[in-house]
């Protein structure tokens, strides 16, 4: 009953200060009453409302904004996208994808005009795109974390091989790929050296984190066949992200001198994130090896690590999501550790950040530029060299090292996962201007095909060899970390 009174009582006082602000203002207007005095005022008042309503409007165009207004519209398209495509069984990396290029000059800038351009006018694309990078800095912040060295280290000769062959042979059709479309698509003044390497490495790239995700809704995380496509993919990774940070410091540099000082650089950097700043981390990770004694202070140190990181990468000139990739690499090898860290970033990263470098992707995805058969007959070889390459190549080299048919063709399908990290490629690509916009856009396509496959391909070859299943879901002691 007491807190009824003090209700009723603030209520009270309340209305009564206000019907006492009203009596004063009310007496105060009533001492410049005159006709002339009644008119100005209403003019007045006529500008004020004009100017309230400019004012609403000029805050709707206002960079912070707009910038809200297209955060929140991202997030909820890219949901909703996502939600749909785990009803169909895919991941929801495939819906953001799909989401990004709906948001863009493919769906709404078509359909819609007007919208698109009061959503997403050209001069606001920067703020747009640099949020975007500081979203994928945390994410591959989160695949560095994801990938445990240890692992890599002492990985089984199976996984040597197919790695190794889910590199090289589709490498090497992309560059064959390269020779073909360079006279016709290549942007002008690029040369094929550069043009060639870079369609090696989008067509030899795995999506460690979906693959990794993907794996693990199947239940096989822990089974021989998890333990294989996961190290294969681990390795993969990190060792096309090496390839490709050597191909963005020569493209960077200009002559092949200049690449040589950015590539000595570059290992430098290397070796002093591992021979000097992993052993520091892992020194404070022992002190503070549980969630509860992890404090502020030690959380900026890792952060500030990151940040360092990313910010050397970028200038010795291999760019900064290696950065952000190698000072997750890094991260002291407790699994109970590094998924604390893991939990602090991938709420902001994944949900937050990262659906705006899908949609900032989608808006130099532009669909209406295949706008000839030919163009379509291009896409579709690029998608048949990427699959014939990852999918091939790594059934064939799981194959020669003894491993059954099922386990070898689900090799296969798993490593030809592309996901968001054959989309961070193709944007490095298209920032250098190694890549034109017809290129990008086909190749975007080729991602969101070649990861969409995955899984009715693993379904496919379950059924097709459905009592070959004693080796491949044999448990095993050890798995990656995932």
């Amino acid at each position: 009953m007491s807190k009824f009174k003090q209700g009723v009582s603030y209520l009270t006082i309340t209305a009564g200060l206000f019907a006492l602000m009203y009596w004063i203002i009310f007496l105060g207007a009533k001492m410049e009453q005159s006709e002339s005095a009644t008119k100005a005022a209403a003019s007045a008042t006529a500008r004020q409302s004009a100017d309230f309503i400019s004012i609403i409007l000029h805050n709707f165009q206002h960079p912070l904004a707009l910038l809200l207004a297209q955060i929140a519209t991202i997030i909820v398209v890219a949901r909703i996208f996502g939600w749909v495509c785990t009803k169909i069984k895919q991941p929801v990396v495939v819906g953001e994808m799909i989401a990004g290029i709906m948001l863009g000059p493919s769906f709404l800038g078509m359909h819609f005009p007007e919208l698109f351009a009061g959503l997403f006018p050209k001069q606001s694309l920067g703020n747009l795109q640099f949020i975007s990078q500081i979203g994928l800095i945390l994410f591959m912040y989160i695949v560095g974390m994801e990938i445990s060295l240890k692992t890599l280290k002492d990985k089984a000769y199976d996984a040597v091989v197919i790695s190794h062959a889910s590199i090289f042979f589709p490498f090497t059709l992309g560059v064959g790929l390269a020779y073909f479309l360079y006279q016709d698509f290549a942007p002008a003044n690029v040369p094929f050296s550069a043009f060639a390497l870079f369609s090696g490495v989008a067509m030899s790239i795995t999506a460690f984190p979906v693959l990794a995700r993907i794996v693990q809704e199947r239940g096989i995380n822990k089974t021989k066949l998890g333990t294989i496509a996961l190290t294969c993919a681990a390795a993969d990774d990190v060792s096309a992200w090496c390839i490709l940070a050597a191909l963005i410091a020569f493209v960077k540099a200009g002559t092949f001198i200049n690449g040589l000082y950015t590539i000595g650089l570059s290992i430098v950097y290397v070796i002093i994130m591992i021979k000097l700043v992993r052993p520091f981390l892992q020194r404070v990770s022992e002190k503070h090896s549980t969630s509860e004694s992890i404090s502020r202070p030690v959380v900026a140190i890792f952060f500030l690590v990151l940040i360092l990181s990313a910010y050397a990468a970028e200038i010795v000139g291999i760019h900064a999501l290696f950065g952000a990739f190698m000072a997750g690499a890094i991260m002291p090898d407790s699994e109970k550790f590094r998924q604390i860290f893991i939990e602090k970033v991938q709420d902001v990263a994944l949900v937050l950040l990262l659906p705006l470098f899908f949609v900032f992707t989608g808006l130099r995805t532009q669909i209406g530029l295949l706008n000839d058969p030919y163009l379509w007959q291009i896409t579709a070889l690029i998608i048949f060299v990427a699959v014939l390459g990852k999918f091939a190549g790594s059934a064939l080299a799981a194959k020669a090292v003894g491993q059954s048919w099922k386990d070898s063709l689900s090799v296969g399908a798993l490593m030809n996962t592309r996901g968001l990290m054959e989309l961070v490629v193709l944007n490095i690509g298209y920032d250098l201007g190694v890549i034109s916009p017809e290129i990008f856009t086909m190749m975007v396509i080729m991602a969101i095909v070649t990861t969409c496959m995955t899984g009715p391909a693993l379904d496919i070859i379950n059924r097709v060899f459905k009592h070959d299943t004693k080796n491949s879901l044999s448990p095993v002691s050890h798995s990656p970390n995932t």
